[in-house]
């Protein structure tokens, strides 16, 4: 660490206090900020209200390390390291810049938004360090939100999509303090991965957050819209469950590692078959995320997009190819002496989309019924959807691609394994586990150069999609890089 002065930079709330990587000022060189509250710790009577901007503090607020999250329990190396960090004040920000206190410097801010399927995941990650993006001269922002039944269950009496208000009030914080970090409000990117992906989407579709950014990359999003239905029945389950009434002093009254327990169990299928568990996640999807609440979202993510709302700002969204084939290779056994078009029809297809599917994806075939059924749910949960909201876009700016690279350790280009790639972190320890010993350097030039480029200059570097155009990194060296319909096998699902 280097002996210079921490830096100290004046935000709304107070000054706060954080660290420099490197010796300021040579190459490199950028100061982290972390476990800054944007709003007050959702704790007694504000468990499950709307966000309230923090209260001031006098003096200097120590931000060298990152603040409570939202997942408790570390859950350990899973594929992308999000260690949990105790304490009530989880409504918190981590900001990395090149130039703290330099108002005038106005360079590009992205903020991001992680996974974890809205019930999991943390900003604390060592994946999620702005260092790389900083090198580009751009600020980075990592934000948290309240998960599961806490950030999106139904609540009589409390307000709904609680974790959408706490990604808007981020972003409002970011519009309202990035300056004092060197970043500028009017060039901010939104981006996420997996549920953060579908963070993103559902905000460019969200009339109340288009003032707060100004341009989207989506990795692999998982886009959920829960019926007003279903998100009330999930919460009348849960509070059976309990037995409290589902209301929100029902709620209160249950202890938040209780809920958390409950809320898994409300939510866990009861058949053991992998083909009927599959089904049931096919047909229902997420449990807990952003729900159609009359109110916030009025509408389906996707009808709001091709509506139009979000159409002023530019767009990159894609998937890796095998996102979750690792699942149905545990299966492998089992299926081996199943046909593939009897796996496909167990899971919904009728016999003329079994063909037209198979058909499309004769490779994937010859790999065996697990290594289609994985494709398969790839391509049902995230790939038929960058279809769908690129073609929904209509002439609004939009870039599709794919992460090709299959990973040496993993056996596919598998979910997160784009992450380290998109961060250019691969010098850190745990990417060798999801990546290998030796991850190519040329990829992670390639993937995070055409996000810097696209934060900086609203373009990343291929042609837009226009029906089906789409950048392919880490694929075979011997085809083009930019296909003409790079999504084109999933499109017998559609």
């Amino acid at each position: 660490m280097s002996e210079s002065p921490a830096p100290v930079v004046r935000i709304g709330p107070g000054e706060v206090r954080g660290l420099w990587r490197g010796e300021p000022g040579s190459p490199g060189a950028s100061a982290a900020f972390l476990g800054i509250p944007f709003a007050q710790a959702p704790v007694g009577d504000l468990r499950f209200a709307a966000p309230v901007p923090p209260e001031p503090w006098d003096g200097v607020r120590d931000a060298s390390e990152y603040g409570p999250t939202a997942q408790r329990g570390d859950t350990g190396i899973t594929l992308i390291p999000e260690p949990s960090v105790p304490g009530e004040a989880t409504l918190n920000v981590n900001v990395f810049t090149p130039r703290p206190g330099e108002r005038d410097a106005k360079l590009p801010v992205l903020v991001y938004i992680h996974g974890g399927g809205y019930v999991a995941g943390s900003p604390a990650s060592p994946w999620y360090d702005g260092r790389a993006f900083n090198r580009d001269g751009i600020v980075t922002v990592s934000v948290s939100y309240r998960l599961g039944f806490d950030g999106f269950g139904h609540i009589a009496g409390a307000p709904s999509n609680r974790g959408v208000r706490d990604w808007i009030a981020a972003l409002e914080w970011v519009q309202a303090n990035i300056e004092a970090f060197g970043g500028d409000p009017s060039r901010v990117t939104i981006a996420g991965q997996s549920a953060g992906g579908g963070a993103v989407l559902t905000l460019l579709g969200l009339p109340a957050a288009q003032h707060l950014f100004h341009a989207v990359w989506a990795l692999s999003p998982a886009v959920v819209s829960i019926t007003a239905e279903r998100s009330r029945t999930l919460s009348a389950k849960l509070a059976n469950l309990a037995g409290v009434a589902p209301t929100r002093a029902g709620f209160s009254s249950v202890p938040e590692e209780r809920l958390k327990e409950l809320q898994d169990a409300a939510v866990r299928p009861e058949s053991k078959d992998p083909l009927a568990g599959m089904q049931a996640f096919l047909d229902d999807g997420l449990s807990w995320g952003p729900a159609i609440d009359g109110d916030l979202l009025e509408r389906s993510t996707l009808e709001s997009i091709r509506s139009g709302v979000g159409a002023d700002k530019p767009l990159v969204l894609g998937t890796t190819d095998d996102e979750f084939t690792m699942v149905t290779d545990d299966a492998k056994g089992k299926l081996r002496f199943v046909p593939v078009g009897l796996a496909l029809g167990k899971v919904g297809l009728s016999r003329d989309t079994r063909r037209a599917y198979l058909s499309a994806n004769g490779p994937q075939r010859r790999k065996g019924t697990a290594a289609v059924l994985g494709r398969f749910v790839t391509d049902h949960v995230f790939r038929t959807g960058i279809v769908r909201f690129a073609d929904a876009r209509g002439d609004a700016a939009t870039w599709a691609y794919r992460f090709s690279w299959a990973s040496p350790t993993r056996g596919w280009a598998l979910h997160c394994l784009d992450v380290p790639f998109w961060f250019d972190c691969l010098d850190d320890p745990n990417v060798a586990s999801i990546a290998g010993d030796a991850p190519p350097r040329r990829l992670a030039d390639a993937v995070h150069g055409a996000a810097a480029a696209f934060i900086r200059d609203g373009d990343p570097g291929w042609p837009e999609w226009h029906g089906g155009t789409t950048r392919v990194f880490g694929g075979d060296p011997s085809k083009p890089d930019v296909l003409p319909d790079g999504y084109a096998s999933a499109r017998a699902l559609l």
